[in-house]
């Protein structure tokens, strides 16, 4: 069932439920002053025809004939009147007798002074009443019927005015559902136009402050998070396919010169060397971007150890040595580390290698002397690790961008690299909840403080 649906259904339903509930109270109100009324009607009808028939001293006949005439035109009270003894002194119509009186009943009237009841339709009263120092009893029963014809035509006007009602109300309710629902019908319009081509449209929000402003302010930032996400990936893509052409284009270029003439055995072992060598760089270059989309997931679905991170910086420096002899590293524990516990950190134990990796090799590779220093600190009880080199430094231009990917800075113009480890480090340390800052000066050194 659609919204606007549901909206005027139950905006008919309520409505209607109190309009019948009032409209209910009025009728149940209605009929009950009209019971009261009449019961005081009668009341006066059988004390007139008391004093009629004791005090005026009218004859029975005439009152009779009274009775019956009007009996012909309108519903008369019938009336009937008794001693104390229960013995009959006068009635309007005896031998019709609607209430039939009973001792039980007059002797009722005679504790309480006064009786009402229904019988059926007819109202019945018995009141006592006291003339000359004796007590008489009086019944009177008549039948309302223009009381009942005027509950009638009321009950009538109810029924038809709360069918119009409900009309009414429906109408109305679907006008202001579809009014209510408008922004949401214009909302689904401008979604539907939103497309992977065109993700720089927005919804309007016409600078509302209600809930639909607020839905429409948070899709427009999801949608700013997808075209950044997207721009992002297209920029990947394009750095990726530039930097996966290069290495395979001199492995083909190599290749075709060794077949399109004869070498000698030298020129040959020099082409495999430097098809070798290209083909490293596409398996360095592939096992960093295979790193870098492991440092890209959900942080839930990556498992964290409690490990000690000078292990991982030992295992880090001693890989690195294995592929180039001629790096070397200072590691210094600094006084603050009182305890071994205060090494210990939950990471995912290959991502922070990787990165620590990634921060040494720069250390040695930008260094004339191939040389770096790892230091580990405990400040406020936070693990500060800090790997510093005397290398050729960076400018301040570069330093702010080298944490994008593929970004390569005038330092590395003319050493190998293809601009994944830094923004692959970066990536490392924010999924471990930590920070990374840099520091560099030309031809002075950088250093690099990793907080976890």
């Amino acid at each position: 069932m659609k919204i606007k649906t549901r909206l005027t259904l139950l905006f008919t339903v309520l409505v209607a439920s109190i309009l019948l509930v009032f409209a209910g109270v009025i009728y149940w109100s209605s009929s009950q002053n009209r019971e009261i009324e009449f019961y005081e009607e009668l009341e006066k009808e059988a004390i007139t025809k008391a004093k009629l028939f004791l005090e005026a001293k009218v004859k029975t006949n005439t009152l009779h004939r009274i009775y019956l005439n009007n009996s012909q035109i309108i519903n008369e009270v019938e009336v009937a009147i008794y001693n104390s003894s229960f013995e009959l002194l006068y009635h309007d119509d005896v031998e019709i007798d609607r209430v039939k009186e009973t001792d039980e009943m007059l002797t009722s009237i005679l504790k309480l002074n006064q009786l009402h009841f229904m019988q059926d339709d007819w109202q019945v009263i018995g009141m006592l009443y006291k003339y000359d120092g004796k007590d008489y009893i009086i019944t009177a029963t008549a039948f309302d019927e223009y009381g009942y014809t005027k509950l009638q035509n009321l009950f009538y006007t109810i029924i038809v005015l709360t069918i119009v009602s409900l009309l009414v109300i429906a109408s109305l309710g679907t006008f202001f559902a579809s009014r209510a629902l408008m922004p949401i019908k214009k909302m689904i319009s401008e979604v539907n136009k939103i497309t992977a081509t065109n993700l720089d449209l927005r919804l309007s929000n016409e600078q509302n402050k209600d809930e639909l402003a607020a839905l429409a302010n948070t899709f427009n930032e999801m949608l700013n998070r997808l075209e950044s996400s997207f721009d992002s990936q297209k920029q990947f893509v394009s750095n990726i396919s530039h930097e996966l052409r290069t290495p395979l284009a001199a492995i083909i270029a190599e290749l075709d010169l060794a077949l399109n003439k004869e070498n000698e055995k030298e020129a040959y072992v020099q082409t495999i060397q430097n098809a070798l060598a290209d083909a490293k760089k596409l398996v360095k270059l592939s096992n960093s971007l295979l790193d870098f989309a492991k440092a890209s997931y959900d942080p839930t679905e990556i498992v964290f150890k409690e490990v000690r991170i000078d292990e991982i910086i030992l295992d880090a420096c001693q890989k690195l040595q294995k592929s180039n002899s001629t790096y070397k590293f200072n590691f210094l524990i600094d006084e603050s580390v009182e305890e071994e516990e205060m090494m210990i950190a939950s990471v995912n134990p290959y991502l922070m290698e990787v990165a620590l990796m990634n921060l040494l090799e720069n250390a040695c590779k930008y260094s004339d002397n191939h040389h770096g220093t790892v230091s580990l600190f405990n400040i406020r009880g936070r693990l500060v690790i800090k790997i510093a080199d005397k290398g050729i430094g960076m400018s301040a231009e570069d330093i702010e961008k080298i944490f994008k990917p593929f970004y390569r800075g005038d330092n590395g113009k003319y050493l190998e690299g293809n601009g994944i480890g830094l923004s692959l480090t970066k990536k490392v340390v924010d999924l471990h909840k930590g920070t990374i800052a840099v520091t560099s000066q030309v031809n002075k050194g950088t250093e690099f403080v990793i907080t976890l």
